[in-house]
């Protein structure tokens, strides 16, 4: 697989803080996915970004718990800079693990529930979708009479899957249970003092729609003004209306329990390896490889340390709005701090893929 045109090979000079960054926690990260893929190698994304010519690096790394980080970078791979076919810049959000109370049963305060997969839930592609059936669906139910698409949000709100004992546990607010749903994992604090994690298991199918886009729609919030936090304000002051605006979106998503092994790192995500906060990015998973560092430069992203955002990042997630190859999504980490950081993240940015030296020579000759 040839590798695209969208990279144009730089040095590393011409990445903007390169050398004021630190790039120990990247390290750390990318030490992590060079232990996961001993035992399942990452698909290679369509933009050519051969996952098999990350060997020797992922050899050292296992190799050296510890070692000069950027000498490291700079040794096994050379930066690209994404430069879209569409002239597009590229743009960062963040996303984060949210750490809400919860109960391991219904009662008067806690009714809202975190539901784990459902039986009847089952993966469909090309290979066993139903004809006419809409393309997007990568979930739908079962039934005696064949597969037809899953029940959404507003109907799983409204019972169609009580009584299954589905239940995980119950959280005190919907808006809580939304934005758990949208991060996709949590970090539970049950009523019996204990910690519990849940993540990602599956979803009902149909595509997202955010809340902020609704309220933009609807005249009730600038789409300047739209974070995480003014979302939350105006369902504060609108109680009323959190379902209609919350209903619109019909995807929902089903959790699976986790351990909380470390807990300075976050949820197992899509690479199949804890994130590392401020250092693993969410990327679009049909484009680029997973372990893949970027180098990203959002100058006018201060949220995570009061100066502009010039980082290493890893590619260990992804996500359904997380589309083109100059998109990503950054780990904040776990916990309400995280939460303010990763809420108010919607930034301008450029992005320079470390490709492995021997594909960066292959298409500089």
């Amino acid at each position: 697989m040839a590798l695209s045109p969208v990279f144009r090979i730089v040095s590393f000079d011409d990445l903007p803080g390169w050398r004021l960054d630190d790039q120990s926690g990247a390290y750390a990260a990318f030490r992590r996915s060079a232990f996961h893929v001993l035992n399942k190698p990452y698909r290679t994304g369509s933009l050519g970004v051969e996952f098999s010519a990350f060997a020797d690096a992922y050899a050292e790394a296992r190799a050296c718990e510890q070692q000069d980080a950027r000498a490291f970078f700079e040794r096994h791979f050379v930066p690209a800079l994404i430069a879209p076919e569409d002239g597009a810049k590229g743009f960062v959000t963040g996303f984060y693990e949210p750490e809400v109370e919860a109960s391991p049963v219904r009662t008067d305060k806690f009714t809202e529930p975190l539901l784990e997969r459902p039986a009847d839930l089952v993966d469909v592609d090309d290979s066993n979708r139903p004809a006419g059936m809409d393309p997007y669906l990568a979930f739908v139910r079962s039934t005696p009479e064949g597969l037809v698409e899953y029940f959404d949000r507003p109907a799983i709100e409204q019972g169609a899957l009580a009584g299954l004992g589905l239940e995980i546990a119950w959280l005190a607010d919907p808006v809580d249970a939304f934005f758990v749903h949208v991060q996709g994992a949590a970090r539970l604090n049950m009523t019996d003092g204990s910690l519990r994690r849940v993540t990602y298991a599956a979803k009902s199918g149909q595509r997202f729609t955010g809340p902020g886009g609704v309220l933009v729609e609807l005249d009730e919030i600038p789409l300047e003004k739209v974070t995480m936090q003014s979302i939350r304000a105006w369902f504060k002051a609108n109680p009323s209306r959190v379902n209609e605006i919350l209903w619109r979106n019909r995807s929902y998503i089903f959790f699976r329990e986790a351990p909380v092994e470390r807990p300075e790192l976050g949820p197992i995500a899509a690479a199949k390896v804890p994130l590392t906060p401020g250092r693993s990015v969410a990327v679009d998973r049909l484009l680029h490889t997973f372990g893949t560092p970027f180098f990203i430069d959002a100058p006018t992203l201060t949220a995570f340390d009061d100066a502009p955002f010039r980082r290493l990042m890893i590619a260990q997630d992804t996500g359904s709005a997380i589309v083109g190859s100059a998109r990503g999504d950054l780990f904040a980490g776990s916990g309400f701090a995280a939460g303010e950081v990763a809420g108010v993240v919607r930034n301008r940015a450029d992005f320079f893929a470390l490709i492995p030296r021997a594909l960066a020579n292959g298409a500089a000759s």
